[in-house]
Parts: structure tokens; C-alpha cells; sequence
């Protein structure tokens, strides 16, 4: 996904799978020697918005969320140093006192790395303990136990860098057993690529305990012109498949393992638009299905544009692109 309130930077958002899920309600989480284990009642199904790590929005509490995956951490000036946005430091008194605020009615928060802006931190350094301690370093300035790497791009495609990162979070898992992961991969609505399901192999390569595969259903490319509601269901469909033998889940964990992700209203790739409608239908079949969370990016983009700030096929960083509410995105996906 892109960086909260930066310029389009191409396509591309992304989220993780897993049995856990984001909630206090969760779940055991799904992995290969993981025995399966009961579904949760399909009304867990929790929301957990995008939003941003240093601009506060009216939204951001629409739909009363039971988790923030607050984003992103990366690279800050090519090295081995984390940064949100790759600007901010990482303990910034600012940064701290947001997420303090978000937390104030209940919810937890998940720290998102990566993104499709800037340089990922496995990209970054040049050792699994320099690595694992940079993640660590975040998660502890955010106060959180749960983290979400956001992989597209170029970093889906590099097998080094996914094999370093695998090799960081185990370390970081066997530190921190608490510790809850989520893999945020884009889909299509054949499945996840060829890519993706390599990085979730090496997650179990190297005994990562992953929580939840966070599907990111948008942007699909332009050979897809039909309904964004219709093609959510489709790729969360042909993922569970896949998620049941790369993890070796039932029917049920591997919904339990999964989240959905949707770029609302305007997308970036031309004739892409994810309506409200599409939302409401993306929360039932999450809720029938009993899958751990949807989000969406993001929650400060969930207003409607002002005259002349986006136009159709144009997406706004911090506005939807469509007629609506204020927060109304939030709620359909909040049920």
C-alpha cells in the first residue's frame, strides 16, 4: 500500500494471513505444524483500518475499530535505522502520543512494515540480528505485540531479502513468543501469485508463526473491469484454497487465517472503483466465512473529495473518490 498522505506511487496495497486474526477475540494462529482447531463464531470478524502513524483524521475512529495497523515502517536513509515513513523517528513524541490516542477506547495497535514506498527494512540490513532488532526497535516504540509486513513489489520478487526477513521474525518470535505476524500480500482473483505463496513457504522454511495472510483485494490490473465486491470474494476464495495446503488448515482455520484488505472507492489502476455497496458485501462474506478481520486503506481516505480534488480513475491519498459520509466506509466494513 502506499505511504499515508503521499503522492500515488503506483499500484499496490497489501495485507497478511493467519488463524489469530487482530482482535481480542482471536483465535490459535495457522502454520504448518499447527494442528487445526474450532472456527471462531463468523460475528468475530473484526475491522482493523490503515491509518496513518503521524496524521490524526476525523475517521479514524468510525466504526469503533478493535485494532490500528498504523503504517509504515521502513528504511530511514538507506540504513538499518527504522523509520515511520522513513522520516519519522521511530520514538517520535509525536508518533507516541497518536498512537496513545488510538488506543484510548480499547483498541490494540499492529505495527505495519513495508508498503510500496521507500525502502523495506530486510532491504536495508545486512544481518538477521541487525534486522530483528530493527523490527523489534519499532514494536517496542509503539508498545505493540503485533506486526504486519507489508511485501509488494520489488521486495515480493527479491528471494535474499524474503529469506533474511523470515529468518529476522523467527528470531524475533523465539524473543518475543507473544508476538502476533500478519503477512499483507497482493491477490488476484485467481489467488495469490507465485511470489506470495514463495514468501509464505519460506515463512515456514524458517518456522515463522504466522497469525494471518491479509489478502489486499484491489488493483487488479486492467484486464479486470467488472465488479471490485464481486472480485474481493473471488481472490479470498482462490486464497483459501491455497492457504490450506502451504499451511495445511482446514476449511475453517483457513478462513480463521485470513484477512481482507480493500483500497475504498477509487483505485489506482484505471476503472477501478470499490463502492459502499461492494464494502457491505465484503462484510458478509467475511462474517459467513469467519475470517479474522477486513480493513481497508485507508481510514483517512474514508470522506468524499472535495470539487475538483480527485477525479474518476484519479485516486486521492486522503479522500475516496466517491459520493459518501464521512466514515461510512467504516461502518459497512465495521457490519
Amino acid at each position: 500500500m502506499r505511504s499515508p498522505l503521499r503522492p500515488v506511487a503506483g499500484a499496490g496495497c497489501a495485507v497478511a494471513l493467519a488463524v489469530t486474526g487482530c482482535s481480542a477475540q482471536a483465535t490459535s494462529a495457522p502454520r504448518a505444524a499447527v494442528s487445526g482447531t474450532a472456527a471462531a463464531p463468523a460475528t468475530s470478524t473484526a475491522y482493523a483500518p490503515y491509518v496513518s502513524a503521524s496524521e490524526a483524521s476525523a475517521t479514524d475512529s468510525a466504526g469503533s475499530p478493535a485494532t490500528y495497523n498504523v503504517a509504515f515502517v521502513i528504511s530511514g536513509g538507506g540504513g538499518c535505522t527504522p523509520k515511520w515513513n522513513g522520516t519519522e523517528a521511530i520514538a517520535d513524541s509525536a508518533v507516541t502520543s497518536r498512537i496513545s490516542a488510538l488506543r484510548k477506547n480499547g483498541a490494540s495497535v499492529r505495527v505495519s512494515f513495508g508498503g510500496a514506498s521507500g525502502k523495506e527494512l530486510a532491504a536495508a540490513c545486512d544481518s538477521v540480528s541487525e534486522l530483528a532488532a530493527a523490527y523489534g526497535e519499532a514494536l517496542d516504540a509503539a508498545g505493540a505485540g503485533e506486526a504486519d509486513f507489508d511485501i509488494e513489489g520489488d521486495e515480493l520478487t527479491n528471494s535474499a531479502d524474503v529469506a533474511l526477513r523470515s529468518r529476522a521474525i523467527a528470531r524475533l518470535q523465539k524473543q518475543r513468543p507473544d508476538l502476533k505476524v500478519s503477512f499483507t500480500l497482493p491477490v488476484m482473483p485467481s489467488g495469490l501469485d507465485a511470489d506470495g505463496l514463495a514468501l509464505l513457504e519460506s515463512a515456514n522454511t524458517y518456522d515463522v508463526q504466522v497469525s494471518t495472510v491479509n489478502l489486499m483485494t484491489m488493483n487488479y490490473g486492467e484486464s479486470y473491469g467488472g465488479d471490485m465486491g464481486d472480485y474481493a470474494v473471488a481472490s479470498a476464495t482462490a486464497a483459501h484454497a491455497q492457504l490450506k495446503k502451504v499451511f495445511g488448515l482446514s476449511d475453517a482455520d483457513a478462513w480463521r487465517g485470513m484477512a481482507l484488505t480493500s483500497m475504498i472507492g477509487v483505485n489506482d489502476v484505471a476503472g477501478e472503483t470499490f463502492t459502499l455497496p461492494d464494502a457491505a458485501q465484503v462484510r458478509r462474506f467475511a462474517e459467513r466465512k469467519g475470517v479474522a478481520w477486513v480493513s481497508m486503506w485507508s481510514a483517512f481516505r474514508d470522506r468524499q473529495c472535495a470539487d475538483g480534488e480527485s477525479g474518476q480513475d484519479d485516486a486521492a491519498t486522503d479522500c475516496s473518490g466517491v459520493r459518501q459520509r464521512p466514515g461510512a466506509f467504516a461502518q459497512a466494513f465495521a457490519g
